[in-house]
């Protein structure tokens, strides 16, 4: 016999209140998983379990859309038909406010809110109604600051490098821990003489930084001249854990939180206390960079989104194509007095391009997801993006309207821009290599070689090695950009040319034997990197056997075993001569 009673329905306050409520509890889910799966890099590290490491990496990437995409769905269930009503929603982001108030992680908290609310509504531009467009609380001072990093204060050097170390907290030995602590005391000492300073204290983050197969200790040390940045980079190799580099200068210290590498994997409790932290001693790094490098990159991009509109309130710089040859995928624009710039997907592509837009999506996704090895640049993706139709001179917005109609409209005095790929804007090579001088020119096309080879040694072919498609950063390191051709190295098949069986052959247009699609011939690259005459010389004394078949093959074989090969982020300067620094595979 059916039943005459049917559920009450919530009022639109009772509603916000349960859905806000959902949505709080899918974020401490996420919040909760990615501290476990953070927790486990020091297991990983003291084991040496580097591909356990990789598969904690990769489910952290995934963790935060397969949480959002669950509450998506709670949500669109439980609104029903007052979906999309602003009014619940706006009563949902109160509520919401006032759940994570106490949060050390608040902001993270309001990001994650934006998150949801975007793949509901979609919204073009932003909406402070319903989302956390600037935050609702202040940032706090470090009321604890012993909760984040401890103080030392070195009367006697040695004794305070020993007290740093044995503070690293690791369960596994030093393979010479003494010998160790001398040659970080010699380098500190060497380098405090040479810039003729003192040090009065050193600050230590309480957790050790990991990535990859390194444990990084960060620290600053407080001098009459400033704040100087102290990194130890420890290694665990066939003897045990050892010290094989002393970063100390602002440079190197940025280079391993660039906007290139993968994500660390560190413990803290209030992640806006780390991140002033690490702003403290390479303050030229962005705060929305410093919280992608830690793995808040959803956090990141929020902070990204702030600071360009902070920009745009405060310049009157037009948008303009950006600097560089064009590309047959991509149209790139950028402001003259901003160090980003935006990537747009073609709506068609020149010949002969074979690629497709989602080809190219895919490949962003698989970068994203992938070991960067400090060459591959981390691209940000935004959708309904709404800019003043005035910030566009009238070039661009001319070549975006004819190039890009299916992601670019115009809708009243706004440009929306429906999907774009935000990134660092680096120096493209071949303008670098026209304007820099000798010196400059050989140390980076030494780097450009490098770069072709790091990439290898982590799976990945370049495909196109035009130097167009290459940038340089402002510390000369030189990274890819130019996605849409990115394959695994190992779907590649490196070949030797077939010798011609004629002089037909060789006079012939068109090759005279069968090739495959995924044929690569390395003896060709040189004809087609472009390098300049002044140039070559130099890469080919380096980097020569980029241009032959056994390298690729080699590198093959070594993935496939299973080998993870070492990429050091630092140069071979700033390492300690030891014995012990032989590592594993």
């Amino acid at each position: 016999m059916p039943s005459n009673t049917s559920t009450p329905r919530l009022t639109d306050s009772r509603l916000a209140n349960v859905a806000a409520r959902q949505m709080y509890d899918g974020f401490e889910r996420y919040g909760r998983r990615f501290r476990e799966i953070t927790c486990q890099a020091q297991k990983r590290f003291e084991a040496k379990d580097w591909h356990g490491q990789r598969a904690d990496a990769l489910d952290r990437l995934n963790l935060y859309r397969q949480v959002v995409d669950g509450v998506v769905v709670t949500v669109r269930d439980l609104l029903g038909e007052r979906l999309v009503h602003k009014m619940v929603w706006a009563s949902m982001k109160a509520v919401y406010s006032g759940l994570i108030a106490d949060r050390a992680d608040w902001e993270l908290a309001e990001t994650f809110f934006n998150s949801i609310t975007r793949r509901i509504f979609s919204t073009v531009g932003v909406d402070p109604q319903i989302e956390f467009v600037d935050p609702d609380f202040e940032r706090p001072s470090l009321t604890d600051p012993q909760s984040l990093y401890k103080a030392y204060y070195p009367e006697d050097l040695a004794q305070a490098v020993r007290q740093i170390m044995r503070g690293c907290g690791l369960s596994v030995p030093f393979a010479d821990f003494e010998e160790d602590c001398r040659q970080i005391t010699e380098r500190l000492t060497c380098f405090l003489a040479k810039v003729q300073t003192t040090v009065s204290r050193i600050d230590v983050v309480n957790s050790l930084f990991f990535r990859g197969k390194g444990a990084y200790l960060v620290g600053r040390m407080y001098t009459p001249q400033g704040l100087v940045p102290l990194s130890l980079v420890l290694l665990h190799g066939e003897n045990g854990v050892f010290v094989d580099a002393v970063l100390l200068d602002e440079s190197s210290v940025s280079i391993l939180f660039s906007f290139a590498r993968a994500y660390f994997h560190v413990m803290v409790e209030r992640p806006s206390d780390l991140v002033q932290f690490i702003h403290s001693i390479i303050p030229q790094k962005r705060i929305a960079e410093i919280y992608i490098s830690l793995g808040y990159n959803k956090h990141g991009k929020t902070e990204l989104y702030r600071d360009l509109l902070n920009h745009l309130k405060q310049s009157e710089a037009q948008f303009e194509i950006a600097p560089g040859q064009r590309g047959m995928v991509m149209i790139v624009f950028s402001l003259p007095d901003y160090d980003m710039v935006f990537k747009l997907i073609k709506d068609h592509f020149a010949y002969p391009k074979k690629t497709t837009r989602q080809d190219v999506i895919s490949n962003y996704e698989m970068v994203f997801r992938h070991d960067r090895a400090g060459r591959l640049i981390d691209a940000q993706s935004f959708e309904f993006l709404q800019f003043k139709h005035g910030r566009f001179t009238e070039e661009l917005l001319g070549e975006l309207l004819d190039v890009a109609a299916n992601t670019v409209s115009l809708e009243e005095a706004m440009v929306v821009v429906s999907h774009a790929y935000v990134e660092r804007q680096v120096i493209p090579l071949d303008i670098f290599l026209l304007e820099a001088d000798e010196d400059a020119a050989n140390r980076v096309i030494i780097d450009y070689g490098q770069a072709i080879k790091d990439l290898a040694v982590t799976n990945i072919f370049a495909g196109d090695m035009l130097l167009k498609n290459f940038g340089v950063t402002r510390h000369e390191r030189v990274v890819f950009y130019d996605y849409d051709e990115l394959r695994p190295l190992t779907e590649c098949n490196f070949r030797q040319f077939p010798q011609a069986r004629s002089y037909e052959d060789e006079l012939a247009a068109e090759p005279w034997f069968h090739i495959a699609e995924n044929d690569v011939f390395p003896e060709e690259f040189l004809r087609f990197m472009g390098l300049p005459i002044s140039v070559r010389e130099t890469f080919l004394k380096y980097h020569s056997d980029l241009l032959d078949v056994p390298f690729w093959q080699q590198t093959q074989q070594r993935i496939k075993s299973g080998e993870i090969i070492t990429i050091r982020p630092y140069r071979d300067t700033y390492r300690l001569p030891q014995p012990s620094d032989i590592l594993d595979s």
